[in-house]
């Protein structure tokens, strides 16, 4: 199916779903880099106004990527709920955003559409909508999900405690983690990226953070960001796993680019709840996921960066997972330049997630030779608070020594929960206060030796 439209004396046609779909996209470096992107501004409009009359109905006949040759896209056509999609059947794209802003669509509302959305079609609206759309929206739709502890509440935000070290060395993470816990995160989870894909590094990783967790009794959850078949490896062999990472992409391509498919994915997820170590609920999958991996990986089909993304929420949403984590400037300046492209990726892909029924994070960062800086982080960073967003990143002044990229710090995560009254996951709350980190209205107490956290550390942290 062909698109027209006409502005003034110049008529656009756009010769597909997919086409239309790169060109109403806003200006993105890897959609110039791809060569989908609109030559002009005035094309772009065009594409927008056209996107706007295009019947939802359409997502279901037009596959973007075709199903007989892309898991993810019979993933997202045989999971597809008619009985969900029903209540707005009736609308085009257009339609559809206004139905999202309107005062009368709440959670409930939300909610009851999920199963019904397809990811092209949120893809789509989101392309129709300025940034406080995305807030305004994204906003009004709470994921909630549980391990060891409760995140995603409404007024709520958590923080995943990243305490990376270029070695691997066990006294170095263990000191940045009991830094950031001191600061009142971790509540999202105790995360590693591992600079060694060794089997045994990453046991004694999870064995470092498990001894801790036990004997302090910590409500939280632990990772060690390593590739799946290494965890499944790590769960067979009785190390203590609770969350369950893998890196995914929108494309089956790019999927298998990563050394994954959506059999392995389930394997995984099985393993996991196997284990059984969840105490207030069993979501244990953490993926990760950003703009242009998919481009990146010569995975995309002439499929617009945003959406290639989005679709990559319609196979985490298929696991229940417990977190999902848009990375949103790490991959570089070829995809998302700078921070006003930032800014704008980390909205959309927050609301889209939402939108889809997943419990989306993002880490909002960049990388050294783009085209943005900590203000920029600043923003993102209040205008994701804004939008219920839930979970961001904390790592030591922001500067992950092993991954060499900026990110938010602990005394960020301070900032917007002040700022923006957020307070942490509830049983994580509950814990600060009882070992004196925090008071009852969660604002940090000014730390001294006898408070339980430190009492002892030095001898913990002499741990082999």
């Amino acid at each position: 199916m062909s698109f027209t439209e006409t502005i003034g004396s110049r008529t656009y046609r756009f010769a597909d779903l997919k086409t239309l779909m790169a060109k109403a996209s806003p200006q993105r470096s890897g959609d110039q880099l791809a060569g989908v992107a609109a030559a002009s501004e005035e094309e772009r409009v065009a594409a927008r106004m056209a996107l706007a009359q295009v019947p939802l109905r359409t997502f279901l006949n037009e596959a973007l990527i075709p199903y007989e040759s892309d898991e993810v896209t019979r993933l997202v056509i045989d999971d597809h709920s008619p009985q969900a999609f029903a209540e707005i059947s009736h609308l085009t794209v257009g339609d559809f955003r206004n139905w999202l802003l309107s005062s009368t669509t709440d959670a409930d509302a939300l909610t009851r559409i999920t199963a019904g959305l397809m990811p092209e079609m949120v893809a789509a609206v989101s392309k129709l909508m300025r940034n406080q759309d995305l807030i305004a929206a994204a906003r009004k739709r709470p994921v909630i999900t549980r391990f060891r502890n409760t995140v995603g509440l409404p007024g709520r935000m958590s923080v995943r405690l990243q305490p990376n070290h270029p070695t691997d060395d066990v006294k170095g993470i263990a000191a940045s983690m009991l830094d950031g816990l001191m600061y009142g995160c971790g509540d999202a989870m105790i995360g590693i990226n591992p600079a060694s894909d060794n089997l045994a590094a990453i046991t004694r990783l999870l064995l470092m953070i498990d001894d801790f967790r036990l004997r302090y009794q910590v409500p939280t959850q632990s990772c060690v960001l390593t590739h799946v078949t290494n965890t499944i490896a790590a769960i067979e062999k009785g190390a203590p796993v609770d969350l369950v990472f893998q890196s995914i992409a929108g494309t089956e391509k790019a999927n298998a680019g990563f050394g994954i498919s959506l059999a392995l994915l389930q394997e995984a997820y099985e393993a996991g709840l196997s284990l059984k170590r969840g105490t207030v609920g069993n979501n244990l999958m953490y993926f990760e996921t950003g703009q242009g991996s998919a481009l990146s990986a010569d995975a995309h089909f002439g499929v617009d960066q945003q959406t290639c993304e989005v679709r990559a929420y319609a196979v985490a949403r298929k696991f229940n997972p417990f977190l999902v984590n848009t990375v949103v400037g790490f991959i570089g300046p070829e995809y998302l330049y700078d921070g006003k492209q930032i800014t704008r990726a980390g909205l959309e892909d927050h609301f889209c997630g939402k939108l889809l029924g997943v419990p989306m994070g993002c880490d909002i960062c960049y990388t050294n030779h783009a085209e943005a800086d900590q203000d920029d982080m600043d923003n993102l960073l209040t205008l994701l608070g804004v939008a219920g967003i839930n979970f961001i990143m904390g790592i030591p002044g922001a500067d992950d020594v092993m991954l060499n990229y900026q990110s938010t710090s602990f005394h960020d995560a301070l900032y917007v929960r002040e700022v923006l009254g957020l307070r942490r996951a509830p049983e994580f709350e509950e814990w600060l206060e009882s070992m004196q980190i925090t008071d009852a209205r969660g604002a940090l107490l000014s730390a001294s030796p006898q408070q339980p956290l430190l009492e002892g550390a030095n001898d913990w942290m002499g741990i082999a």
